[in-house]
């Protein structure tokens, strides 16, 4: 079978009572109740490359649990893929972000190797839909399976990633993809100025990303428990005895693996750091991270940067991955020593999601500040992350990012990604001002909870869902 059926359990839609204001909540619960009486009978698919590593993957497995706890039929499949179909496909994430990434062609051949390798997995597919079900393909890696679909099944092309001003590159892109795009029952966007402009309005969703704040990688860790995450991962000096965490499914976890870690000593306990936490991508600037940490963080601050990505081995839908890692180690290597003994680039491990998640949330909470330095972003899911966790934010003013954060107010917005001056001066200035820096968390707290749980995102799905049926 080409295709990977994701388990799935179910989450209670009432664990939000306790973050929510009571008429939010009270909405919550209604649409619950339209949600499982309108879609009774009917089957909601999710499908993408991947269930480990990215935002789509992490957002996806407690939306659908939450939809499963509130009486929806929901499933997640997985496709796989070759290196050939993955190159493609990773063309065209770049290019949809406006960058060439490497440059190859998305001509005849390419759409040839990319239909080849969906043509199978398309079978698979339709062996698993009946008529009603709702399917919602997600990026560029599944938009060539819509046009297999029989009718009477419903069809949501979704796209997480976009440019708010298309260039030449975003529009070969689009023209790649559009045959297939056009020919779905709507197509989801994650800001208005993403939207492709040959797409029918009356088509078109609107629906902002969303984070799951009682997962392992959001829920509440005391500073004892942060402490013991990162000692037991490697990442930082401390006890030694194994961390546990609580799974979603109420289970004990253990933090078992230990990072991989690029560093000249380890970071201490009690020192201060700067996290970026993001795929080894150079959309998300790795190089730019750590040469502006290093020319204008480090000679006005003692803090410490850690840059950490996933393990990546472990990312399949990632072929850019390991180089990107393998340009940052180099440009570590090249570092003056005082400023590459105060740097530490994490390869974070894989072998256990769950853990992972726990790992990246205790990094978030220990942060002193959060930066993502993108110079492309569909959403900064890391920043709604961090900013649910009260930590100060410094990042990019591009795509979704600028609408999550209220510049001064709930974060700290770079107007300019490549001004590494500008970065690092935004950086020092929170880092020496915590009174700033504390207000500026609670403020960005207060706007995620108004904004980007995954109840919003469900509210907003089932308003399509109602359109469509």
């Amino acid at each position: 079978m080409n295709l990977t059926l994701v388990e799935l359990g179910a989450l209670d839609l009432g664990s939000f009572d306790r973050v929510l204001p009571p008429e939010a909540a009270a909405a919550v619960h209604e649409a619950e109740r339209i949600g499982r009486e309108e879609l009774a009978g009917r089957r909601i698919w999710n499908v993408n490359s991947t269930a480990l590593g990215g935002g789509v993957a992490e957002m996806l497995g407690p939306l659908l649990a939450y939809a499963r706890g509130a009486g929806v039929d929901a499933h997640w499949a997985v496709i796989d893929g070759d290196p050939e179909f993955f190159a493609v496909t990773k063309r065209l994430h770049n290019r949809l972000h406006g960058m060439p990434g490497d440059g190859g062609p998305l001509g005849p051949a390419e759409r040839a190797a990319y239909e080849r390798a969906l043509a199978r997995k398309a079978d698979d597919l339709v062996a698993l839909v009946k008529q009603r079900d709702i399917v919602i393909l997600h990026d560029p890696q599944t938009a060539g399976l819509i046009p297999r679909l029989p009718r009477g099944v419903a069809v949501i092309w979704r796209c997480h990633v976009g440019l708010d001003v298309p260039n030449e590159l975003a529009r070969e892109a689009w023209a790649f993809l559009a045959p297939y795009v056009m020919q779905a029952d709507a197509y989801v966007f994650s800001r208005e100025a993403f939207v492709w402009d040959e797409l029918d309005p009356a088509r078109r969703a609107i629906i902002a990303p969303s984070i799951d704040v009682f997962a392992p990688k959001n829920a509440e860790l005391s500073p004892a428990a942060v402490e013991a995450v990162l000692a037991g991962a490697g990442i930082r000096t401390g006890a030694a005895e194994r961390p546990t965490f609580q799974r979603l499914d109420g289970s004990v976890g253990h933090v078992r693996h230990r990072a991989t870690l690029l560093e000249t000593q380890p970071l201490e306990a009690g020192q201060d750091y700067v996290l970026q936490v993001s795929r080894w991508d150079s959309l998300k600037d790795p190089i730019g991270v750590i040469e502006g940490f290093a020319e204008h963080v480090v000679p006005h601050s003692d803090a410490h940067l850690v840059y950490a990505g996933p393990d990546v081995t472990a990312v399949a839908d990632d072929p850019e991955g390991a180089e990107v890692y393998a340009f940052a180690c180099a440009r570590w290597h090249q570092l003056p020593d005082g400023a590459r003994e105060r740097i530490h680039l994490a390869l974070l491990p894989m072998e256990d999601f769950e853990e992972n998640a726990v790992i990246v949330n205790a990094l978030q909470r220990g942060a002193a500040v959060v930066v993502q330095k993108s110079v492309a972003e569909g959403f900064g899911l890391t920043v709604a992350e961090a900013m649910w966790k009260r930590r100060p934010v410094v990042a990019s003013r591009i795509g979704g990012i600028q609408d999550q954060i209220e510049h001064g107010v709930s974060g700290w917005l770079l107007d300019d990604p490549d001004d590494l001056r500008a970065y690092g001066e935004a950086v020092v200035e929170l880092l020496r001002s915590p009174e700033r820096a504390a207000a500026m968390g609670q403020a960005a707290h207060d706007r995620v909870r108004d904004r980007y749980l995954g109840t919003h995102s469900l509210l907003d799905y089932l308003e399509l869902f109602e359109r469509l049926i």
